[in-house]
C-alpha cells in the first residue's frame, strides 16, 4: 500500500472497476477469483437487510474483527463515497469463504506444489478460506510481538497501514502462510465486494455503483439511445431489483 490521498484512492477504485470482473488470480487450471465464484456457486441467498446485522458463517469472532479492521483501511469512507464497512465488504468476503472461491472448488489443487514466479498466480496447497484463517492468526501473532501484545484490530490506523504495506510488499514474513498470498486475496476480495452486485452481500444499496455512475443490470436503454450528452439519472439495478 503506497501512501495516497483519499482522492487518489478513489481514482484507483474507479479504474479497478474495469478489471475486477476478470479476477486477478490464476490457478493451474485457469482463471480464478471471487468474481468467478458468482458463476460457479449455487444461487446465493439475498444479502441481510440493513436492519438485520449480518452474522458471519465462516469467520469466528476474532477473525471477523480482523477482517472488518483490515478492509476499513483498504477502502476507508470519505466524502466521495462509502468505505468497505458501509458497503458490506466483510459480509461479501465471509460468504465467499463458504462458496466455490473459498473452497477452490473449480481450481486444480493437486501437487506437486513448488515455488514459481508470481506471474503464474496462486499455486499453493491451501484453498483461500484456509489462507484467510492461517493469515489472520499469523498477522495477529506478528502484531502482538511488535506492538505490546496488541492484535491488528487494536493498532492505530497508521500502524495498521504499515502492517498492510509490509504484507503487500513481502517485508513481513508470516508463520505457516505466505504474506503476499494472504494480502493478495484480501485486497482482491475487498475490491470485488465493493463493486459486486448487491445480491452477493457487498456494495450495499449499490452505493459504489452510484458513486461511479454504473447502471448495474438494467437491461433496457432504448429510451436513451438518441439522447447523447443527457445525464442518465435512473438508479442502478441489481440482479435482485432496483437499488434506490
Amino acid at each position: 500500500m503506497k501512501d495516497v490521498s483519499h482522492s487518489d484512492r478513489r481514482s484507483f477504485l474507479r479504474r479497478s472497476i474495469a478489471i475486477v470482473p476478470a479476477a486477478t488470480a490464476f490457478s493451474a487450471g485457469g482463471v480464478t477469483g471471487a468474481a468467478l465464484a458468482q458463476a460457479n456457486a449455487p444461487a446465493p441467498a439475498l444479502a441481510a437487510s440493513p436492519a438485520t446485522p449480518y452474522t458471519p458463517v465462516y469467520f469466528n469472532a476474532t477473525e471477523w474483527t480482523f477482517v472488518q479492521a483490515a478492509v476499513a483501511r483498504l477502502i476507508p469512507s470519505d466524502d466521495a463515497g462509502p468505505g468497505a464497512i458501509e458497503a458490506g465488504v466483510p459480509e461479501f468476503i465471509d460468504r465467499q469463504m463458504e462458496g466455490a472461491f473459498g473452497h477452490a472448488a473449480t481450481w486444480y489443487m493437486q501437487g506437486p506444489f513448488v515455488e514459481v514466479s508470481p506471474l503464474f498466480g496462486y499455486q499453493k496447497k491451501m484453498p483461500p478460506r484456509e489462507v484467510y484463517r492461517a493469515g489472520i492468526t499469523a498477522v495477529d501473532a506478528y502484531c502482538r510481538k511488535q506492538f505490546a501484545d496488541k492484535p491488528f484490530a487494536q493498532l492505530t490506523t497508521a500502524q495498521q497501514d504499515d502492517v498492510l504495506k509490509g504484507l503487500e510488499g513481502g517485508s513481513i514474513t508470516l508463520d505457516g502462510v505466505g504474506a503476499t498470498d494472504f494480502f493478495g486475496f484480501l485486497l482482491q476480495n475487498t475490491k470485488e465486494g465493493y463493486f459486486s452486485d448487491p445480491i452477493h452481500g457487498g456494495n450495499k444499496n449499490a452505493a459504489a455503483w452510484k458513486m461511479i455512475g454504473f447502471p448495474g443490470a438494467r437491461a433496457d436503454y432504448a429510451d436513451w439511445v438518441d439522447r447523447p450528452g443527457v445525464k442518465y439519472n435512473l438508479p442502478p439495478v441489481s440482479i435482485a431489483g432496483p437499488q434506490g
